[in-house]
């Protein structure tokens, strides 16, 4: 019994461990960000790798979980006589939670790895150190420009989706099932509200968005130079960007909903 609580503690010493070093690492990067927009070329380069990269599985995702969210709602809301609202229940569901939830997801699993993988990998084969040999920071170069990319293209990637998502509701909704078209945008346009809606599930995304990144290049960072060091690393990256965002997710929305 008494290993047990040993062993239940030093795990517990050990998060809070990372935690600390990943609290550090990011105010870290804080401290470089007026360095890291006077060479803004290589923010750019890496909103590339990983917003544009990451378009086609966002884009086909967001088609599909649209036109899931039109078929399966028809027919809830027919049941009721609402069917004319589908429009409204699949902007609000993509808009307030399944854009930026989802698109956190894919990009953690996409994105997120590749960060990891590839700041890892650096590790390993010794480019950070030597980059610290030549008085370069890699923080300020290496990990700096992918924190803020992470940034600017998490809420963009989860707006297409929630666009796109949109468009996949009215393909199902209104030529295949045959709602009204101009009662599917009419009642969309006059129920989602632009304050409310639109801009909490834009803080949401550009929350997920630090938390994702942060996590990835942490891990990547801090990850044993070796190649089972780097595979657990990510692994790491995936599952923990997961959790992280299911429950700012939680937190997010009750707040949101008692404000």
């Amino acid at each position: 019994m008494i290993i047990f609580f040993e062993n239940i503690g030093r795990g517990l010493r050990l998060k809070i461990i990372r935690l600390g070093a990943a609290t550090r690492l990011f105010f870290t990067i804080i401290s470089y960000t007026s360095e890291n927009f006077k060479r803004f070329n290589l923010t750019i380069r890496e909103i590339y790798y990983t917003g544009v990269m990451s378009l086609i599985i966002i884009i086909v995702s967001a088609f599909f979980v649209g036109m899931v969210l039109g078929l399966q709602g028809y027919y809830t809301l027919q049941k009721y006589g609402s069917s004319e609202a589908i429009g409204v229940l699949v902007a609000l569901a993509l808009v307030r939670e399944l854009g930026p939830v989802v698109t956190a997801l894919l990009f953690a699993g996409r994105a997120g790895t590749a960060i990891t993988a590839e700041i890892g990998l650096m590790k390993a084969t010794e480019q950070l150190s030597a980059m610290e040999m030549m008085a370069v920071s890699p923080v300020a170069r290496i990990v700096a420009p992918r924190f803020w990319a992470g940034i600017i293209t998490m809420p963009l990637l989860a707006s297409i989706f929630s666009m796109v998502g949109i468009i996949g509701g009215y393909v199902v909704a209104v030529p295949l099932i045959g709602v009204d078209e101009g009662a599917f945008w009419s009642q969309m346009q006059a129920n989602v509200d632009f304050s409310y809606d639109i801009v909490n599930g834009f803080i949401k995304s550009l929350v997920f968005g630090i938390a994702c990144t942060i996590i990835a290049l942490f891990e990547g960072y801090d990850a044993p130079p070796t190649a089972e060091g780097v595979s657990r690393a990510t692994t790491r990256t995936v599952v923990t960007s997961s959790l992280a965002v299911l429950g700012l997710d939680f937190v997010l929305t009750s707040f949101m909903l008692t404000v």
